[in-house]
């Protein structure tokens, strides 16, 4: 069976697109994240890059009780909506001492 160059060409780049497709299949399924209740939920590493800080922070503030945390099957989870509170209670609570200091 003989192809010739062109066919072939055509071919592969059929291959190719599928393999583009479904590499943005897996890109969504990846950057999906966990929902509960129809909240998002994120991870550590996702509040640690959201936040910019370090593990031990995020530690002590789960341990304050400052930012509320579910364990999932041995993982540690944090609603969105938290997170957005966790960083306006900080904001508030630094903006009266900034005045202050003025």
């Amino acid at each position: 069976m003989n192809i010739d160059r062109n066919e072939f060409h055509a071919w592969m780049e059929r291959v190719m697109q599928r393999f583009d497709l479904l590499a943005e299949k897996i890109l969504q399924v990846e950057q999906r994240h966990t929902a509960i209740d129809g909240e998002e939920l994120l991870d550590n590493q996702d509040v640690l890059q959201m936040l910019k800080i370090s593990s031990r922070s995020l530690q002590r503030y789960r341990s304050g009780g400052r930012l509320p945390y579910y364990t999932i099957s041995g993982k540690l989870y944090y609603k969105l909506s938290d997170v957005h509170q966790f960083i306006r209670d900080s904001f508030q609570k630094r903006l009266p001492g900034l005045q202050a200091k003025e």
